[in-house]
């Protein structure tokens, strides 16, 4: 288990440098491989060795080697966090074959998440070939719970489609499909998922009225694609375990 915990993580450790390319180019329709990553400020070129995830960062005390403008923290952030998403799915979901879905679904949402936060988008070029994979992943590993998860992803989508007729203002067809994707990804354990995005979104929308007066707060607009994102991860968890304690006690 230890083991499998640590390739997962540094697995996310090396692909977490490439979401934040894609975090970055993706919505600007630039090509995911070229150029070389460069540096945000003077734009040189960032040698080998000095795109070691997280390593790099601290070895150059945040700063670019060229130009010595203070590279932003979230670039090796976005890389550990992913390392430590990606040993956490092994650590509780176990080291099987069925963790890969865990695994895959945490590397979509991450890229997702940052670009909701910058843009105010989720790029139907991640969502759509998101779904593909899930089905694709659950057919190999589980064929039976195939039905389960194909329900859980209309349900959710449909849940959040209703939303969006209804107040079409707050909700965008891109948090329509991530949540349809969830639910590819995750079957029953999407309810759960659900649930914690609805309740860390009404939070942060209350928290903002706090702030700004309930007449600014209301027109003040939230990405919601983040909240389904700590959903599915809440989801990826703890999910399983919340819908048999459900279960439980009806």
């Amino acid at each position: 288990m230890s083991l499998a915990a640590g390739v997962s993580g540094l697995m996310g450790l090396l692909v977490g440098s490439f979401l934040n390319v894609v975090a970055h180019r993706l919505p600007r329709g630039e090509s995911l491989s070229r150029p070389r990553s460069r540096c945000p400020a003077c734009r040189t070129t960032i040698r080998a060795r000095d795109n070691i995830p997280v390593v790099s960062w601290l070895a150059l005390g945040g700063r670019c080697r060229a130009c010595r403008r203070t590279i932003p923290l979230r670039y090796p952030l976005v890389e550990a966090v992913t390392a430590l998403l990606c040993a956490l799915v092994v650590v509780v979901r176990g080291a099987d074959p069925e963790v890969v879905l865990g695994v895959v679904l945490v590397l979509l949402l991450v890229p997702i998440t940052l670009i909701d936060l910058d843009h105010r988008i989720i790029p139907n070029r991640l969502t759509y070939p998101g779904a593909i994979v899930a089905v694709a992943l659950v057919a190999l590993l589980d064929r039976e719970a195939l039905p389960e998860h194909l329900l859980a992803g209309a349900a959710a989508g449909g849940f959040l489609l209703l939303a969006a007729i209804a107040y079409p203002a707050g909700m965008g067809m891109g948090d329509v499909k991530l949540a349809a994707v969830l639910g590819l990804f995750l079957g029953s354990a999407v309810a759960p998922a659900m649930f914690a995005a609805l309740m860390l979104g009404t939070l942060a929308g209350a928290a903002v009225m706090t702030r700004r007066g309930v007449a600014v707060g209301r027109r003040t607009a939230i990405p919601f694609g983040p909240f389904l994102a700590a959903g599915g991860v809440v989801g990826l968890l703890a999910g399983d375990a919340i819908v048999r304690w459900y279960l439980a006690t009806l």
